[in-house]
């Protein structure tokens, strides 16, 4: 999976592409806690270009939530559709997300 980041006003946007698994958790995990670092209000996860996601992936999504939380931050999870937007709906995502 590649990562990469973006700020926009109050908001840092972290862009995956490819496949959200549990090989991709040293990198997300590193990209997201610098990102909780950095001063705004929001951290968007856009899952545009993503086309699977794993359990695991879910349980990493849960921790940015905890850690953007103790931060003051609010966690969205955008651009979801297909195969994620059915994962994270069965998952019940919608109660602990905004999700778009």
């Amino acid at each position: 999976m590649h990562i990469s980041t973006q700020v926009s006003g109050d908001t840092v946007k972290v862009k995956l592409q490819g496949q959200f698994t549990f090989d991709s958790h040293k990198d997300f995990r590193r990209v997201t806690k610098e990102q909780i670092a950095v001063q705004g209000k929001a951290i968007e996860i856009d899952f545009a270009d993503v086309d699977y996601l794993d359990s695991s992936a879910l349980g990493m999504l849960l921790l940015v939530r905890e850690q953007a939380a103790v931060a003051g931050k609010t966690v969205v999870l955008a651009n979801c559709r297909g195969a994620v937007k059915g994962v994270l709906d069965i998952a019940n995502f919608q109660r602990l997300f905004t999700i778009s």
